[in-house]
């Protein structure tokens, strides 16, 4: 038979019987953590509310330097750019006056070529007079195989008299064909009638006193090479005479 096993016996200890005394005590732990939560909070509260005006204020100034900033950046930005205007203004000048000096001496020059040209028609010598082929301009356009014509015919004399001819003005050079495969150049005349549209006859009517000029555009057919001009201009009537002359196909650049 099994012997009952005695229970673990506790020492009693006599305390005063306090009804509110364990009541006041969790009330006064429960108020002071309420107050330990409270004061957190508000002392958090406080520094979130300072550190967020701190923060406001950084980033008030910033953006006063960010536009101090940004205006000095287009106070330089204009600088640059009138910088950059005044040394174009200043090459723009340069060229403008660079190109006026080329047009004064071209203009000087021709002033001078034209003086010449007038001493020499008032005053002719004894083996230069009557009817006179003077200077003859091919200048080059800008549309490929287009030239612009200018030519002088003068009368020298002592006693100009109103004189009547013509004037004959042809391009001589060789024109490309081919036969079989075989590329030849042809000797060819042709008349300015044919390559220009100003000038309808072969023989231009001459009609002045002291000097004519003749003045156009012509355009040369393709696969011709030109190699030179030969103008013929004749007077008519009483004392007329026959004056020729050739001129290498010299081309001015515009």
């Amino acid at each position: 038979m099994t012997k009952p096993k005695a229970s673990k016996q506790y020492r009693m200890k006599v305390v005063p019987h306090r009804p509110f005394y364990h009541f006041f005590r969790n009330a006064f732990v429960l108020t002071a953590f309420v107050v330990a939560v409270l004061a957190s909070g508000y002392f958090g509260h406080d520094k979130g509310i300072r550190s967020s005006d701190q923060l406001e204020t950084e980033n008030q100034e910033l953006k006063r330097l960010y536009k101090e900033k940004a205006i000095e950046v287009e106070e330089l930005e204009q600088q640059v750019t009138n910088l950059k205007l005044g040394s174009e203004v200043d090459r723009q000048a340069g060229e403008d006056i660079r190109a006026e000096m080329v047009t004064l001496k071209e203009r000087v020059a021709e002033l001078e070529q034209e003086t010449a040209f007038y001493r020499g028609l008032m005053r002719p010598t004894a083996d230069n007079s009557g009817l006179t082929i003077g200077s003859l301009d091919i200048i080059k356009k800008s549309t490929p195989r287009h030239y612009q014509y200018k030519l002088v015919v003068q009368q020298l004399a002592s006693q100009h008299q109103l004189l009547k001819g013509y004037l004959e003005f042809t391009i001589i050079g060789r024109q490309s064909s081919s036969f079989f495969g075989n590329t030849n150049l042809e000797k060819q005349a042709i008349p300015l009638r044919d390559i220009s549209q100003e000038v309808s006859v072969i023989r231009m009517p001459l009609q002045f006193k002291y000097f004519q000029r003749f003045e156009g555009e012509l355009e040369l057919p393709k696969e011709f090479e030109p190699e030179y001009i030969e103008i013929k201009a004749v007077s008519t009537g009483k004392g007329g005479s026959v004056v020729e002359k050739k001129f290498s196909w010299l081309v001015q650049e515009t």
